[in-house]
């Protein structure tokens, strides 16, 4: 059984003999980091810490909106009204359009008549 089973396994699975040995390349380093990043160059618009204060602020800013309106009635409620009122904006415009529709395409039947 054993021996059958050498059989099927004809692959190295040692995988430092799938390296190719050449100078001056290591071997152990990956292909697909990039290699050539300095680590004492801080990223652009971030401190030397990664903590930005202006993104902090507008997080903090939108945090406290998105709670208070959350967690007032009183906003919740203008917020429903205003979007029943927009909603009932847009069937109106949209029962508008389709009269226009309508015109034209009886203006469009008399023209050809």
């Amino acid at each position: 059984m054993n021996n059958q089973m050498n059989n099927q396994n004809t692959y190295d699975m040692n995988i430092e003999n799938s390296r190719i040995n050449q100078e001056g390349v290591n071997l152990n380093q990956n292909p697909y980091i990039n290699q050539n990043v300095n680590p004492n160059i801080p990223v652009q618009g971030q401190g030397t810490n990664g903590f930005n204060s202006a993104d902090f602020l507008k997080g903090a800013l939108v945090g406290a909106a998105v709670t208070y309106l959350l967690t007032n009635k009183g906003a919740q409620e203008n917020i429903m009204k205003a979007v029943s009122k927009g909603t009932e904006l847009f069937q109106a415009g949209m029962e508008e359009m389709k009269e226009r529709m309508e015109d034209a395409k009886a203006a469009m039947e008399s023209n050809q008549e």
